[in-house]
Formats: structure tokens, C-alpha cells, sequence
């Protein structure tokens, strides 16, 4: 008893202290830019507190709603490419046993040890050859850094659906593009939640692979806001703060609404094991 009492305690102190830097943003962005950096952990007062000023400031300096439709864009159709190419992917490679789909696993798990740093001057020179470099064409892109970890997890699951339903829904007169689609996907409906919320999460806070590949032409939100920082001594710190509140709002949303799925996805998984 003392002891689940215990891991109470311990979960509820490091929910706290990953809960309060976004506690400590959302504090600030109600509060004077003259006084965020005197007092960053103080409440906003009668004399800081500027309501909605920084965030109709924001929006005005970033250009706040064309970011966002651009990443919104990207984000959904990369999101939806990934989701749907690795799920074959993966089922593809589970049920067809040969050395060509045990090489294309190992291929798609190596992509997901080699960091980004490394190929990223590369990959932009090939983007801009390849006319990629727009954003449609970083939708190609994130496909192929994504796809690693995405037909991993997939992967594990579909060896853990039964054989038999995809064989008779061969006998009821499905071709493969049927069973996969009326049988196998909505199988993989938890981890298809799980791959979504994992690839969204990156996609909508990269920062990097936008920056080198479509740069100013189309910001996408993190390229946006941090082009408040300006120079030296010119931060405007209350705009940054709106702006960081807004840029994770949708992305809670998007999670809390698909939470219940994840957990009955680990509760199928339990089962099954």
C-alpha cells in the first residue's frame, strides 16, 4: 500500500514538472514583454497583465494563419501518405517471408538509427534537383524519414493478426487490395492512431527539414515564430509566448481526442499477448 502510494507521489511530481513549462508560457503570454524576463515565474498583476495584446501581435508580426494553413497542409498529407504506404509496407513484408522483405525490414529499421544531421545537405541538394523543395514535395520527404519507425510498429502488429481471417476473406472473393483495406486496416486501427499521433506530433514542431527545404517561401509555424527573435534586444518575448500557445493547442487537441484509442489499442495488445 505504502508502496503504490509512493509511485503516486513520484508520477504526480514529474507530471508536474513536465506540465509547468508549458504552464510557465501560457502565464507569460498573458504578460507585458517589459516584464517577462524580470519575472518569468510570477503571475501576471495589474500592471503586467496585457490581455489578448500579445497574441493579436503575434498573429500581425508572423503572419500567425498563413503559417498554420501551411502546416496544417503538410502535416495531414504527410501524416496520411505515411500512414497508408508503411501499413502496406509492413503488411506486405510480415506476409510475404522471402530474403527480399527480410532485407527491405532491416533497411526500414537501419533508417531509423541514422540522424538526420547527417544526410539533411545532402537530402536538400537532392530535394532541390528532384524540385522538392516546395510543399507538396516535403510531404515526399517526410514519407521517407518517417517510414522507418512507422513500418517498425506496424510490423509488430500485423504479426499478431490471425492468418486465418485474411485467408478467408481470400475465399469469400477479395483480391488483396480488398483484404487489406476491409480486413487488415481497421485491425490496425490502434496502432494506426499511435503511428498518426507519433509522425503528427514531429511534422507539426519540426522545425529543420521545413527550414532547409522551403525555408521563407512557405513558413510553416516554428519557422514563423521564430522569426519574433529578430536581432539582439529586440526579442518580443509576449508575441513568442501567444505564439508557442497557439502552435500547441491543435496538436493537444489531436491527442487528447485519440488518447482513448491508444489505450485500447495497449489493452488489445495485452490481450493478444
Amino acid at each position: 500500500m505504502q508502496k503504490s502510494r509512493g509511485i503516486t507521489v513520484l508520477m504526480a511530481v514529474l507530471a508536474i514538472l513536465f506540465i509547468a513549462p508549458v504552464l510557465i508560457i501560457l502565464m507569460n503570454s498573458f504578460k507585458s514583454r517589459l516584464y517577462i524576463s524580470d519575472g518569468p515565474f510570477q503571475f501576471p498583476t495589474g500592471d503586467t497583465f496585457v490581455g489578448l495584446e500579445n497574441y493579436f501581435g503575434g498573429v500581425a508580426k508572423t503572419g500567425f494563419f498563413k503559417a498554420f494553413g501551411w502546416t496544417v497542409f503538410i502535416t495531414i498529407f504527410s501524416v496520411a501518405l505515411i500512414l497508408l504506404c508503411t501499413s502496406m509496407t509492413a503488411w506486405f513484408i510480415i506476409r510475404v517471408k522471402n530474403k527480399f522483405t527480410s532485407l527491405l525490414y532491416y533497411l526500414f529499421v537501419f533508417a531509423m538509427i541514422v540522424p538526420f544531421q547527417m544526410v539533411m545537405y545532402t537530402m536538400s541538394s537532392v530535394a532541390n534537383m528532384l524540385y522538392l523543395d516546395n510543399p507538396v514535395g516535403i510531404i515526399f520527404i517526410y514519407l521517407g524519414f518517417g517510414s522507418g519507425l512507422s513500418v517498425f510498429m506496424f510490423s509488430g502488429f500485423v504479426k499478431s493478426i490471425p492468418l486465418d481471417i485474411e485467408e478467408a476473406a481470400l475465399i469469400d472473393g477479395c483480391n488483396p487490395l480488398q483484404t487489406y483495406f476491409l480486413v487488415v486496416l481497421p485491425i490496425l486501427k490502434p496502432t494506426v492512431i499511435t503511428v498518426a499521433i507519433l509522425n503528427a506530433m514531429w511534422i507539426w514542431n519540426d522545425y529543420l527539414l521545413p527550414n532547409l527545404v522551403i525555408g521563407k517561401d512557405y513558413q510553416t509555424i516554428p519557422i514563423a515564430i521564430q522569426y519574433l527573435r529578430g536581432g539582439y534586444g529586440s526579442i518580443d518575448m509576449g508575441a513568442m509566448m501567444a505564439m508557442l500557445v497557439l502552435a500547441i493547442v491543435p496538436i493537444i487537441i489531436f491527442y487528447l481526442s485519440c488518447q482513448k484509442h491508444i489505450i485500447k489499442g495497449v489493452a488489445a495488445g495485452a490481450v493478444k499477448g
